[in-house]
């Protein structure tokens, strides 16, 4: 991404357990080259970002199209399924061409909040009606397109979503979703090649929406080409009942049967699990995405996060339907929601909040290389303010305490991606009005 070599000059820094002063970053060839600490002012023709630099934020879990629901869902009550119904209706408007110039939006907003990389979780693959574009992954390609021109990494997961319900075909609304089996998915899906900005990874929608006899064939794909694997589990109660129903067994015991936990695999929400499912999940290695102001917002529930954590699961955070796009507020809320369910503070520390935010989200995406400012490292990094109304005041030495706890998305003033500098003073440098571009690509679905 990067053209030429670039000098940073952190006024704080966040190196992975502490607050550091004065610190040069040295990036090149879109990567870091080097770190000095200690260097008390900046070095001729270095940039200068004051505040306080963490490394690039991964947010683990969107559906950039749900970015257009915000606001209209929030009339009246209703439940997940009321609401499932509304972003239907939206998902049915979507071409290639409007779906590129929304989620260009969205994620030029992700960088505005200091996200440097998402994970895309990708099934609206088809046109309307389930007709196949002249390029079958037309709508994957617009999402590629988008990042890469917002500035921001991608992994794109591709989601295998092929029925209603167990037993069940797609309904009306899913036929866009759907490849018919997971053998015409692989076939579509391997045709999607990574590239600098972008990776290539594989999901599963639900147990619900995939046959449980194609369930080996997605995880079996994600394991040839060494990608990630994500799936949504246990987000709504009557997913599992219906899984009982139908197989006799919770949806993650159907995962670990067919093969598709373990280390590489990324399971999201796990909001309703037992005692077997946390022993599962966490035997296998496979992580945990928790998106709390989306389960928040759609009532899902507060899932047993410190618990898989403690079970052996890695923990990532995701905006997922991007009722805010903060990942400040989502670690922020992990937490706040474990005090309130127990009743007890200190769960995780400001430093295990941002590794989730942070170095796991990015594992979780297949971007190992990346959240942490050292030498080798990609150089995406993002800078918060340290002297607004929310973060003035406290000691610079508890900047991860005031990110974590204080500051939201507003607060970001510089993102850098590859060593090149895609927000700068709080203005995009490569959409330059976020919110025109935001308005503009909602009001084209409304019309």
């Amino acid at each position: 991404m990067q053209l030429t070599p670039t000098t940073y000059w952190l006024e704080h820094a966040w190196l992975g357990t502490n607050v550091e002063p004065g610190v040069v970053v040295e990036t090149g060839d879109g990567r870091i080259t080097a770190v000095r600490t200690g260097v008390e002012v900046p070095p001729p023709g270095a940039e200068i970002l004051r505040g306080l630099t963490l490394p690039g934020l991964a947010n683990a879990h969107s559906h950039a199209f749900h970015r257009a629901l915000r606001g209209t869902v929030q009339v009246g009550s209703g439940t997940f399924w009321t609401w499932r119904e509304v972003m239907y209706t939206t998902a049915a408007q979507l071409t290639p061409d409007s779906y590129h110039a929304l989620a260009r939006a969205v994620y030029a907003e992700m960088a505005l909040a200091g996200i440097t990389c998402v994970g895309e979780f990708h099934y609206l693959h088809h046109a309307p009606g389930g007709g196949r574009y002249d390029d079958p992954n037309a709508m994957g390609e617009a999402l590629i397109a988008a990042a890469d021109e917002a500035g921001i990494r991608i992994t794109l997961l591709d989601t295998a979503y092929l029925s209603s319900g167990f037993g069940e075909p797609p309904n009306r609304h899913q036929l866009r979703f759907s490849d018919g089996d997971a053998r015409a998915w692989a076939e579509r899906a391997g045709q999607l090649k990574d590239r600098t900005h972008a990776r290539i990874g594989a999901a599963v929608h639900s147990v619900r929406a995939v046959p449980a006899d194609q369930l080996g064939t997605v995880a079996q794909w994600a394991q040839d080409r060494e990608a990630p694997l994500h799936v949504h589990l246990s987000e709504q109660t009557a997913e599992n009942d219906a899984c009982q129903a139908a197989h006799g067994c919770t949806p993650t015991r159907l995962l670990a049967d067919h093969g598709v936990l373990g280390p590489r695999t990324t399971a999201v929400h796990a909001t309703h699990l037992t005692d077997e499912d946390i022993r599962l999940l966490g035997d296998s290695g496979t992580g945990v995405c928790m998106c709390p102001t989306t389960e928040r917002d759609l009532a899902d529930g507060i899932g047993p996060a410190t618990t898989v954590q403690e079970a052996g699961s890695p923990l990532s955070l995701g905006s997922d339907s991007h009722a805010v796009i903060d990942l400040f507020e989502e670690a922020r809320a992990m937490e706040l929601n474990e005090r309130l369910r127990t009743r007890t503070r200190g769960h995780w520390t400001a430093a295990a909040l941002l590794r989730a935010a942070s170095p796991d989200g990015h594992r979780s995406l297949g971007w190992s290389d990346a959240g942490a400012l050292r030498t080798g490292a990609l150089a995406d990094f993002t800078t918060i303010a340290l002297d607004t109304v929310r973060t003035a005041g406290p000691l610079p030495r508890l900047g991860a305490e005031t990110a974590v706890f204080a500051a939201t998305g507003a607060d970001v003033r510089h993102t850098v991606v590859g060593g090149r500098q895609v927000v700068r003073d709080g203005v995009h440098a490569l959409v330059p009005d976020v919110p025109a571009a935001l308005a503009s690509a909602i009001d084209a679905l409304r019309a």
